[in-house]
């Protein structure tokens, strides 16, 4: 059976109808509804490679043959688990638009392994906090960014859409916006603020020259800083900090969660200045704990510390005999 036009697209009229939907009526932020959007259309190519094309005519086994094509892609756990969701999401909204069975409905999220974030020990945060950055404008900015994004936790989105008005120096807090829109108020550190104090004190003026700017980290063409600026900038501040293994922006929202809790801070505390809408996301937290824990048990717990030693003598006398 041929399948006409219309009926090609109707899977992707569909899909664009539902993210339409979701931008305005939930207020998913932009990089949400491009992952979703990508996921989708990845389901969306599955199914025109299957001959279908009405995405009210799929069935659960259809749906089972396809996430078993993307395990097999060896995608990660966290695709995975986005994929899912944002088919749970879409075959909501054809139900309620076309009256047939949701074929997700009883379908369970794939089982994640667990994945640890990476973290900076805080001997490298120190170092890198502590680097000797360019007397320039944009060197004060990138050490503002950094203290800043080491003192609250934000993520990078989060810290390069800040405004000048989100950021009280005078009480030490900053206002962020984070994912679906949801805003919270995250406090600053002293050296935080002393950094941002020392940027907005001349060198953010001197960027925008005569112009106006409603960002707080800006550029010489006046604009606002991209992510992808700021990640170069903090990449290129590790290397003269010394800091082998290749760092992003999300490993200092990580440290700053882990050294938190290190240091004994509630989990609901972090979970609020993170903006996680769940606890349990927050929890991974609590792994990388444990994993410290036990690297500090297995490195000097007294009996291991004699096995190691009777062991070296043990070869220490081989090698003389």
């Amino acid at each position: 059976m041929t399948s006409t036009p219309e009926s090609r697209d109707r899977i992707d009229r569909t899909i664009e109808d539902y993210l339409l939907e979701l931008k305005i009526e939930a207020g998913l932020a932009g990089n949400t509804l491009d992952a979703y959007r990508r996921d989708l259309a990845r389901f969306a190519r599955y199914l025109r490679a299957g001959g279908t094309h009405d995405p009210a005519k799929v069935t659960r086994p259809t749906l089972t043959l396809f996430l078993g094509q993307l395990k097999r892609a060896d995608l990660s756990p966290a695709t995975m688990a986005r994929s899912v969701s944002a088919l749970r999401g879409f075959y909501k909204y054809v139900s309620k638009q076309t009256g047939a069975d949701n074929p997700v409905e009883l379908m369970e999220s794939p089982r994640q392994w667990l994945r640890l974030p990476r973290v900076l020990n805080e001997q490298d945060v120190t170092a890198l906090l502590e680097c000797t950055a360019a007397a320039t404008p944009e060197g004060v900015r990138d050490t503002a960014m950094i203290e800043l994004l080491y003192a609250t936790g934000l993520r990078v989105s989060e810290l390069v859409s800040l405004e000048h008005r989100h950021v009280n120096l005078i009480v030490g807090y900053l206002q962020a916006e984070g994912k679906g829109g949801k805003q919270r108020v995250v406090p600053i550190g002293e050296q935080a603020k002393r950094a941002v104090a020392a940027y907005l004190g001349g060198p953010r003026q001197a960027l925008l020259k005569t112009r106006q700017s409603p960002h707080l980290f800006v550029t010489r063409r006046g604009g606002r800083l991209t992510r992808q600026a700021f990640w170069h900038a903090l990449r290129a501040r590790a290397r003269r900090a010394g800091i082998p293994q290749r760092i992003s922006p999300h490993m200092l929202r990580h440290s700053f969660a882990t050294h938190l809790l290190e240091h004994g801070a509630d989990l609901r505390a972090v979970q609020a200045l993170l903006g996680h809408a769940r606890i349990t996301t927050t929890q991974i937290y609590t792994h990388v704990e444990r994993e410290r824990l036990k690297r500090l048990h297995d490195d000097y717990f007294p009996r291991k510390q004699r096995r190691v030693a009777r062991a070296a003598r043990r070869t220490e006398l081989s090698a003389q005999k």
